[in-house]
């Protein structure tokens, strides 16, 4: 690799519980039902225990929909229970695709004050991609929590995920970025979540 190319190319971002905020995105259940890359428990089980190592560590958690009067429905019941404050803060946005674009979610994002987003969305190719990139061009740095996501057709998985990649956005799973932010397990929160990261196991029920 030359020079130049390693000039190029962002170093790998360490993200740390005391500069991270959790950013859930249209989780609804009429939205969900998009999802056809994976089955749509899987991305709803993993939204969950995201939100579960966020409380575990103090992790800020913002939540925003679309449209709830609309097909696209309340957000789902295992997030609104798990997180049940961010859920009653919820952005409600009217209908913006890109949810950086709707104001008052950008200033709550911003008002978070952390720098380092993890980031999860109902769709991948829609509600996912533009924020995404979006907080990446403002300096944030953001990984894209992929199987906490979704999308109608493999195409628009694909496609959106090199596109995020070549905008800065760091992909990743949920059990990659929760194993991240615990970094010891033998932690207070480590053993909190362990068990979590079992009952990702799809015979279990969300909860």
């Amino acid at each position: 690799m030359t020079m130049e190319a390693r000039e190029s190319t962002p170093m790998s971002p360490h993200f740390q519980p005391e500069a991270s905020a959790l950013v859930l995105i249209d989780h609804q259940v009429g939205t969900m039902q998009l999802i056809k890359n994976i089955p749509p428990d899987v991305s709803l089980r993993n939204a969950v225990a995201l939100a579960k190592a966020a409380k575990a560590f103090g992790i800020p958690i913002l939540m925003t929909t679309s449209q709830e009067d609309h097909v696209q429905g309340p957000t789902a019941d295992a997030l609104q229970r798990v997180a049940p404050e961010a859920y009653a803060s919820r952005i409600k946005r009217a209908g913006v695709v890109n949810a950086w674009d709707d104001p008052t979610f950008r200033d709550a994002v911003l008002g978070l004050g952390r720098r380092q987003l993890v980031m999860a969305a109902v769709t991948t190719d829609i509600c996912l991609v533009f924020p995404a990139i979006s907080a990446v061009e403002e300096g944030f740095e953001v990984q894209a929590v992929l199987d906490a996501s979704g999308s109608p057709f493999d195409i628009g998985e694909e496609t959106s995920r090199r596109r995020m990649e070549r905008a800065g956005v760091w992909l990743t799973s949920t059990n990659t970025m929760i194993t991240e932010l615990v970094g010891d397990w033998s932690t207070k929160a480590g053993q909190e979540l362990m068990p979590v990261l079992f009952a990702s196991a799809p015979m279990f029920p969300v909860d």
